[in-house]
């Protein structure tokens, strides 16, 4: 179970472009990686139409958005189309760095019970390390408070 002031687990995942993107290649930058459970779903489109409509305010913070679920290349590239989404979206077919980040659990719908992500968020300052963990994201004023997060972590 990673923790506030972890160092944040190394990915290698392919964008919505399909370009290798790796944690250490964005040193120096603060993160906001969030992770959803899939692509053009009521939740996940308002979760990441919140995050386009900040961008600018992320980006004056020195700050990149990743978005990762366990979507394909061609869905990512679909849904950051449609919505015109400005950030990366990582493809985790496998869902092994939902595995490794702790968020692929079981979930249950109507009664029957399956593994998904759940929805959560992980800042990350500039050396890599955990901000801070939002865990069960409600999307509502999700993105204001990352925000607010975001600021307060010490450049």
């Amino acid at each position: 179970m990673l923790t506030d002031g972890d160092k944040a687990p190394e990915f290698s995942l392919q964008d919505d472009n399909g370009n290798t993107v790796t944690l250490s290649g964005l040193k120096g930058r603060r993160i906001i990686l969030y992770f959803y459970p899939k692509d053009d779903t009521p939740g996940c489109t308002k979760e990441a139409c919140d995050l386009k409509d900040r961008s600018k305010e992320v980006k004056k913070l020195n700050a990149v958005v990743l978005g990762v679920s366990p979507d394909s290349v061609e869905s990512h590239q679909k849904f950051k189309t449609k919505f015109g989404l400005p950030f990366q979206l990582l493809a985790d077919p496998g869902s092994k760095v939902c595995q490794l980040y702790g968020v692929w659990k079981e979930k249950s719908m109507y009664g029957r019970t399956y593994m998904g992500v759940e929805r959560t968020t992980f800042l990350i300052d500039e050396k890599g390390k955990i901000a801070r963990i939002f865990p069960k994201v409600k999307v509502e004023g999700h993105a204001d408070e990352l925000l607010a997060q975001l600021s307060s972590i010490p450049a």
